[in-house]
């Protein structure tokens, strides 16, 4: 894949935090409303860049950046559902957890970052997968990510990916499948990509975090490897 050019780089700083609350709270979030599955929330979080992505395609930074990263990572092989997939840190909601309460506490369980609920920005829509969750992201300010523990049993590596790689010129990558009413949506990332349902909430975040429309990305289609 031929990386295609992003635009200049964006700090996170006071500014940027401002802006994605402002979208996000002007923001009329779609929750799922078809037949009841197991819920899961996810933590779009926002870090800084730090040392770089550690990815095939994106720099390894000399210096430490302050340029605003997601925190994204691989799965676990031995997982049972996504084993070795591209996932946000998330999990599924324990009894009477909120969707926020949830992905704090699975961000701090997969990769070792503990952020106050005071630093919740908002939701964005509910995702319903192939494999039977409804997972609903929620975006998190979640300082520099300074120091990460992955969580051996459950992630393979952890990546910190600019989040202006998330605005490059071929992304969306659509694929039109044969018998599938929509197109499956993936995120092109360094040299590689990053398929939904990871990939629609990126995209989202992108459109209405990053540029200011609300684009609805629910009906997006999934990968058939990642309906399990």
């Amino acid at each position: 894949m031929t990386q295609q050019p992003g635009p200049a780089t964006i700090q996170r700083d006071a500014r940027l935090k401002a802006l994605l609350l402002e979208r996000l709270a002007g923001f009329q979030v779609q929750a799922h409303a078809g037949p009841a599955a197991q819920r899961a929330a996810v933590a779009v979080a926002v870090v800084d860049e730090g040392h770089g992505a550690d990815l095939d395609g994106l720099p390894v930074l000399a210096q430490a950046s302050r340029r605003a990263a997601l925190l994204l990572t691989r799965r676990s092989a031995a997982l049972r559902n996504h084993a070795g997939q591209w996932a946000l840190p998330g999990g599924r909601i324990d009894g009477d957890e909120t969707p926020e309460q949830a992905a704090l506490r699975e961000l701090a369980e997969e990769v070792g970052l503990v952020v106050d609920a005071g630093n919740v920005l908002g939701r964005l829509d509910d995702y319903a997968t192939r494999s039977g969750f409804v997972i609903t992201p929620v975006v998190v300010w979640a300082g520099s990510g300074a120091v990460l523990v992955p969580s051996a049993d459950e992630v393979q590596s952890v990546h910190r990916i600019p989040v202006e790689e998330f605005l490059r010129t071929d992304a969306p990558m659509l694929e039109d499948v044969p018998g599938q009413a929509h197109p499956v949506l993936r995120m092109p990332v360094g040299h590689s990509w990053i398929a939904a349902p990871t990939a629609a909430v990126l995209y989202q975040f992108r459109e209405l975090c990053l540029l200011g429309r609300a684009t609805r990305v629910a009906h997006f289609e999934q990968p058939t490897f990642a309906w399990r």
